[in-house]
């Protein structure tokens, strides 16, 4: 991957946990709530941890929800059925644009 792509690629873990959680309003703490329930982050040559756009995408999510009373695992959990439903509509989508499914996806 050059360094070019990198700057395009949502999986890649260009964030520290401390720009991270500021990015977010969040502490590192809750970042490292996260984990194993919502992602893993991604470790530097150090052991830092790292976080891609996605990653951070998640977690915001995650505080939003939580910030309506909704505990962290609950949070995790729906967050993670979103992004699962999202991913099913986007390759029902795809498979109806290549006529490998009919209209209504059925």
């Amino acid at each position: 991957m050059t360094s070019a792509d990198k700057f395009d690629d949502d999986d890649y873990p260009a964030y520290t946990m401390g720009r991270a959680a500021e990015m977010l309003g969040v502490t590192p703490a809750f970042l490292r709530s996260l984990e194993g329930d919502l992602f893993v982050a991604s470790r530097s040559d150090g052991g830092h941890r790292r976080y891609s756009r996605y990653q951070l995408r998640l977690a915001a999510r995650v505080r939003e929800i939580t910030g309506q009373g909704t505990p962290v695992e609950a949070a995790c959990r729906i967050v993670i059925l979103e992004d699962q439903l999202s991913e099913a509509l986007e390759l029902n989508r795809r498979y109806q644009d290549e006529g490998r499914l009919p209209p209504g996806g059925r």
